[in-house]
C-alpha cells in the first residue's frame, strides 16, 4: 500500500463518522420506546464505531505524517470512547453484558470477525523505550534479589561434548573438501576452454553474434523496465520519480516507525520557525519581559522584607525556594523507586507474561439470537469474553483520553471453571497496555505486612507506585477467599478480612485520571459473601467452557503450536466432539503431554492420530454438571444481589 492509501482510508473513515454522527442525531432525537428497535439502532451504531476505528487505526499506523498521526488520535480516541458508551446503554437495555448481533450481522452482509475490537498499536509504540527499559529494571531487581536466575544452561557428559565436536568437525572437513575438489575442477575446465579458444579462435560472426546477444538483452530490459514502472505510475500503484522518495512501496514496515519519530521537525518547520523568529521575536521578546518584570513586582517582591539586606546582592528566601522545589522532586523520585523496589522484591510486583489477546482462541456463538427467540438464555461464547476483556480492560488502560471521558470501571470480576483461562486474560491486559501487575492474591501476600496497619501500609504502598508508573492492574487471584462466608480462625485469615474492609477504600481513592484496574479472579464464587463481593466489583464475568466451535479451533491451535503436524489420520472433528466438558488447560495439558521431543522426531513416519489425545485427555477430570450448576445458581444470586445494592454494577449475563 502506498501512502495515498491510507490517506483514503483516513478520509473514507472521516465521512463515515460523519455520516454516523449525523444519523445519531436524527434517530435519538425522540426515545425510542421499542425495545427491540433501540437495541437494534444501539448495535447498528455500536458495529459502525468498531469499523471506523479499525480504519482509524490502521491510518493512524502506517501514515508517517506526524501533525496527520495526531489529528487521528485524537479522533481514535473520541471513537473508542463512543464505543464504551453505546456499551454502556446497551448493557442498560439489555442487563447483560453479552449481546447476540449474529442476525444484524446477517442483515449487514459482515462476519463475526468484524466484531472484535481492534486494539490500537500506539498503546505500546509510543511508549516503547520506557516500557523495556522498566522490564530492564525489573528483571536487574528480580536477579539481585534471588527471585529470578538467569537462563540454565544444559550441561553434558565430556565423552557426549567431545563425540559431538568430533561429528560437528568432520562434517565441516567434509564441506571444505567437497567445496576445494569442486574448485579445482571448475579451474582445469575454465583452462582446457581457454586453451582451445586460443588455439582456434573465434570467428567474426560467432564474436559479433556474442556482443550482439549482450547489447539487445541489456537495451530490452531497461526497455522493460522503464515501461513497468510507467505502467505502475499510470495504475496509482506507485509514484512519479519527483515523489519517490516518500514512496511507502520502498519502505519496510520497521522502517516507517521509525520515521513516524524522525519526520517530526522537516526542513519547512525550521523555515517557518526561522521566518517567525524573524519577524515577531522582537515583540515576543518585549512580551515576555513585561510579563517577566511585573511577575517579579507583583508575585515575588511585594511583600519582601528587605530593610536588613545592606549588600542588596541576593534575596536567600528566593534561592531556598527554588532549591526546596528541586530537593521535593528529587525526594519524591527517589521514594517511587525505593517502594518499586520493595514490592518487586517482595513479589507483589511481578513480571507479567507475554500473552496477546489474539493468542485466547475461541469462537464467535452463531445461534445466540435464535435460542433466545425460544426463550432459551444462551451461554456467552469465549469470543464475547475477549471483547469484554478489550472493553473494558485494554482501551481505557491504553488511552488516557479514554480512560478520563468514558464510563469508568474501577474493578473488574472474572469468574469461571479452573483452567479457562482467567489468567491468561489478565497478563493479555498488561502486555497489551504495558500496565505493571501487582500480585495481591491471598496465597501470596500471606506473611506479609501482617495485622490491619500493615495491611493498611501495603495497599497504601501499592496505590502510590500504581498511580505514578500507570497504568497498572492489581490482580488478586482466588479473590472469594477475602471475601469467605466462613470465620476467620488463623492470622492470615485475619489479614484477608482486613483486605476486604479496605478495598472499598482503595477503589475510592481512584479517580478518573488515574488508569488503574483492579482485575478479581476466582473459580469457586460460590464461595464467598456476595453482598461485599458485589460492592467491589462493578462488572462480573463469566467464562464458562469452549463450546464445539472454540474447542475445534482451539485442538488446531495448539497441537501446530506445540510443533504438531495434522493429516487425515487425526480427526480434530472428533476430539472436539469427545472433550466436551474439559477446559483450555485440560486441553493444552492434554496436548504437551502426547507431543513430547521424542514423538516429534517419529512424526515423519508415524503420523499423529486422534486414539493419541483422547487417551491422554482422559486422563484428567473434566467440569461436571454440578459444578456448572453451582456456578449458575451463584451467578443467579449475584445478579439479584448486584442489581439490588448498586445499579452501576452489571453481570456477564443471565443464565
Amino acid at each position: 500500500f502506498s501512502i495515498s492509501t491510507y490517506n483514503k482510508m483516513w478520509t473514507d473513515a472521516q465521512k463515515d463518522l460523519d455520516i454516523q454522527l449525523w444519523r445519531e442525531r436524527e434517530e435519538f432525537l425522540e426515545p425510542e420506546k421499542d425495545r427491540v428497535k433501540a437495541f437494534k439502532m444501539l448495535a447498528d451504531s455500536y458495529i459502525k464505531y468498531i469499523q471506523i476505528s479499525r480504519n482509524l487505526g490502521t491510518a493512524h499506523d502506517r501514515l508517517i505524517h506526524q501533525q496527520k498521526r495526531t489529528v487521528i488520535r485524537q479522533v481514535l480516541d473520541g471513537v473508542m470512547g463512543r464505543i464504551l458508551e453505546i456499551k454502556k446503554e446497551m448493557v442498560d437495555l439489555e442487563n447483560s453484558e453479552f449481546h447476540y448481533v449474529d442476525n444484524i450481522l446477517e442483515d449487514l452482509k459482515l462476519l463475526p470477525e468484524d466484531l472484535e475490537v481492534p486494539i490500537p498499536r500506539y498503546f505500546i509504540k509510543e511508549n516503547l523505550e520506557a516500557l523495556q527499559q522498566r522490564e530492564k529494571i525489573l528483571d536487574q531487581i528480580l536477579l539481585n534479589a534471588g527471585l529470578q536466575t538467569q537462563k540454565p544452561v544444559k550441561s553434558m557428559a565430556i565423552e557426549e561434548a567431545i563425540r559431538m565436536i568430533q561429528v560437528a568437525e568432520r562434517a565441516r572437513q567434509g564441506r571444505c573438501r567437497a567445496a576445494f575438489m569442486k574448485q579445482i575442477y571448475l579451474e582445469e575446465k575454465r583452462k582446457r576452454q581457454t586453451k582451445h579458444q586460443v588455439q582456434m579462435g573465434p570467428s567474426p560472426d560467432a564474436a559479433a553474434t556474442c556482443i550482439q546477444k549482450v547489447w539487445h538483452g541489456y537495451i530490452q530490459r531497461k526497455k522493460t523496465e522503464k515501461m513497468r514502472e510507467e505502467e505502475m505510475i499510470f495504475l496509482g500503484m506507485s509514484l512519479p520519480p519527483h515523489l519517490q522518495a516518500m514512496s511507502m512501496l520502498q519502505m519496510p514496515a520497521g522502517q516507517v516507525d521509525s520515521l513516524q519519530g524522525e519526520v517530526q521537525k522537516t526542513h519547512e518547520e525550521v523555515f517557518i520557525k526561522d521566518k517567525l523568529r524573524e519577524m515577531e521575536g522582537l515583540d515576543i521578546k518585549e512580551t515576555l519581559q513585561d510579563q517577566i518584570s511585573q511577575c517579579f513586582i507583583e508575585s515575588v517582591w511585594q511583600n519582601r522584607e528587605e530593610g536588613r539586606d545592606f549588600l542588596q546582592d541576593h534575596d536567600p528566601e528566593l534561592i531556598k525556594e527554588e532549591k526546596r522545589e528541586e530537593d521535593t522532586n528529587n525526594v519524591h523520585c527517589l521514594t517511587i523507586d525505593s517502594l518499586y523496589r520493595e514490592l518487586v522484591e517482595e513479589g507483589l510486583l511481578i513480571k507479567a507474561k507475554s500473552v496477546n489477546l489474539s493468542d485466547y482462541v475461541g469462537e464467535y456463538s452463531y445461534l445466540g439470537t435464535t435460542l433466545r427467540q425460544v426463550d432459551i438464555e444462551p451461554m456467552p461464547s469465549l469470543a464475547d469474553v475477549r471483547q469484554l476483556i478489550a472493553l473494558y480492560g485494554i482501551l481505557p488502560l491504553g488511552s488516557q483520553t479514554v480512560h478520563e471521558k468514558a464510563p469508568l470501571v474501577k474493578a473488574l470480576l472474572l469468574a469461571g471453571p479452573a483452567g479457562v483461562g482467567k489468567k491468561t486474560l489478565v497478563h493479555a491486559i498488561c502486555t497489551e497496555t504495558g500496565a505493571n501487575l501487582f500480585n495481591l492474591s491471598a496465597s501470596n501476600i500471606a506473611r506479609k505486612y501482617p495485622g490491619k496497619s500493615g495491611v493498611q501500609m501495603m495497599l497504601h504502598k501499592v496505590l502510590k507506585v500504581a498511580k505514578q508508573l500507570q497504568p497498572s492492574v492489581v490482580w488478586i487471584g482466588d479473590t472469594e477467599k477475602i471475601f469467605s462466608k466462613a470465620a476467620p480462625k488463623a492470622e492470615e485469615e485475619m489479614n484477608l478480612k482486613h483486605l476486604e474492609k479496605i478495598l472499598p477504600k482503595f477503589l475510592k481513592a481512584l479517580k478518573a485520571q488515574d488508569r488503574v484496574l483492579l482485575v478479581g479472579t476466582t473459580n469457586r464464587p460460590f464461595d464467598a459473601n456476595l453482598k461485599p463481593f458485589c460492592k467491589v466489583y462493578q462488572k462480573i464475568i463469566l467464562i464458562p467452557r469452549p463450546d464445539y466451535a472454540s474447542r475445534f479451533v482451539l485442538w488446531k491451535h495448539i497441537i501446530l503450536q506445540n510443533g504438531g503436524v495434522i493429516t487425515s489420520s487425526l480427526n480434530i472433528s472428533c476430539l472436539a466432539k469427545v472433550s466436551d466438558g474439559f477446559t483450555q488447560g485440560h486441553i493444552i495439558q492434554a496436548v504437551q503431554a502426547v507431543l513430547s521431543e521424542l514423538r516429534l522426531l517419529q512424526m515423519t513416519r508415524k503420523p499423529l492420530t486422534t486414539a493419541e489425545f483422547v487417551t491422554s485427555l482422559a486422563r484428567q477430570d473434566p467440569v461436571y454438571i454440578e459444578e456448572e450448576e453451582t456456578f449458575k445458581v451463584t451467578l443467579r444470586a449475584m445478579l439479584t444481589s448486584c442489581l439490588s445494592s448498586s445499579p452501576a454494577t452489571s453481570l456477564s449475563g443471565h443464565i
